[in-house]
């Protein structure tokens, strides 16, 4: 089990914009803040992201994804925050209680007075653009080559057709070039670039790989593995272009038609999301509608850096630590007040130390049955015994009242916790 069932923040995510909140919470005065991650090791999708231009704004560095990502880990665990690897977060309450599944832990559940989402974003698939054609093998999102050829060690194919100009899609076009493979081209149904221009000179230019503006796939050719594609011009409302059908002989099919903020958790959470990025409603403190739900990086919507990202980030976390910190002094003017022994129930339910401290508090409760006995009437905290008094009997039907006065007030601040008992003499 974990060591604590309640942080101050707890952030969802640790890519660059998590591990970001994370940090700023930390520095804005948050004294307890977990990262969930759902991979083994932390930096998300920049362990994959091998290859340069990371950092350029923000740390005036020009460094590749894995170094950008530790340098902002380092950072964090110096600043205490604490890292949960190889866990997946299975539901997340409005009240931010978290469902959590680990192999180390097992099932745990655990409440944060402020929660940050930074599960970062998604790549589309060929289910969700509808390519026609059978179901062979070789048809891969360009995320996932990317962690095969950069992480895992495995080239997913030899010769290579890319549809969808993203930055994921050019970069790896370079990529697979480096590995000794053939990137036929890069086919874009837009009229333009969807990704970086820079990523487009320094990828597809600098490596004679053509690019295509205006074409899509009219279908997939092979059945057991990917044998070709026929590719097809457009025209301004994307319908095919009789007789510029081509047939691109191929083995791998990489899609890069756009990411979507992942936000599954967000919905659970109660969040509202804008049906334009995907992304959460939020404020100027990434503070999505449901309070103390904040939202950072590609989450909310799809940035072109991941400088900015880390931006967002701080913002959220600093955000999150003044709501964590707001939570945690209301909490701490309330003491809980217990029913204990013999007691149905008391009200009220909590105390406000600051009410006792000018004025008498009233706590009237029913006892669970009637004793017919001297009986001891007792408020006690976890070590210390405030109020004890006397009753010749106690019976259901009849409200029992303890009167808490100022002179209580010190002894009420040592306790966690009020409870109320209420035995006979006899068993003193």
């Amino acid at each position: 089990m974990l060591a604590k069932n309640i942080y101050d923040v707890v952030v969802i995510g640790s890519g660059p914009g998590g591990v970001a909140a994370a940090i700023a919470a930390k520095q804005a005065g948050a004294d307890d803040v977990l990262v969930i991650e759902r991979d083994v090791e932390p930096g998300g999708i920049l362990v994959q992201c091998i290859h340069n231009g990371f950092g350029l704004t923000s740390l005036k560095e020009d460094l590749p994804g894995p170094g950008y990502a530790q340098y902002y880990l380092d950072q964090a665990k110096a600043l205490g925050v604490e890292f949960l690897l190889d866990t997946m977060v299975l539901d997340v309450t409005s009240q931010r209680k978290l469902y959590l599944s680990s192999q180390e832990h097992g099932y745990v559940d655990l409440e944060a007075r402020a929660l940050v989402m930074a599960m970062g974003c998604r790549e589309r698939t060929r289910a969700q653009i509808r390519i026609p054609g059978m179901r062979p093998n070789g048809v891969f999102t360009a995320g996932t080559a990317q962690r095969w050829v950069n992480v895992e060690g495995w080239m997913p194919g030899k010769k290579f057709v890319i549809l969808g100009s993203g930055d994921i899609g050019m970069i790896m076009a370079r990529r697979l070039t480096y590995e000794g493979a053939k990137v036929e081209r890069v086919l874009e149904i837009q009229s333009y670039l969807s990704g970086l221009t820079r990523n487009y000179v320094q990828c597809l230019q600098d490596y004679d790989i053509p690019l295509q503006l205006n074409y899509t796939i009219k279908r997939i050719m092979g059945k057991n593995r990917v044998e070709a594609i026929e590719a097809v011009q457009v025209d301004q409302r994307w319908n095919f272009v009789p007789g510029t059908e081509e047939i691109i002989p191929c083995d791998t099919l990489l899609l890069s038609v756009g990411l979507i903020p992942e936000n599954e958790l967000s919905r659970k959470a109660g969040v509202i999301l804008d049906p334009v990025t995907g992304g959460p409603f939020v404020d100027e403190t990434f503070q999505t509608n449901v309070p103390g739900v904040f939202a950072a990086g590609n989450v909310v919507h799809v940035y072109d850096l991941v400088d900015w990202v880390t931006e967002a980030g701080f913002g959220a976390g600093k955000g999150a630590a003044k709501f964590a910190l707001a939570q945690k002094a209301a909490e701490q003017r309330y003491t809980p007040v217990k029913a204990g022994r013999n007691v149905r129930y008391v009200v009220p339910h909590k105390l406000d130390k600051q009410t006792l401290e000018q004025e008498e508090v009233h706590l009237q409760m029913r006892v669970t049955k009637p004793i017919e006995e001297d009986v001891w009437i007792e408020v006690h905290g976890e070590n210390n015994s405030i109020v004890r008094r006397s009753e010749r009997y106690v019976r259901p039907g009849e409200m029992v009242t303890v009167v808490l006065r100022p002179a209580h007030y010190a002894e009420v601040c040592k306790a966690g916790t009020l409870t109320i008992d209420i035995y006979p003499k006899s068993e003193a």
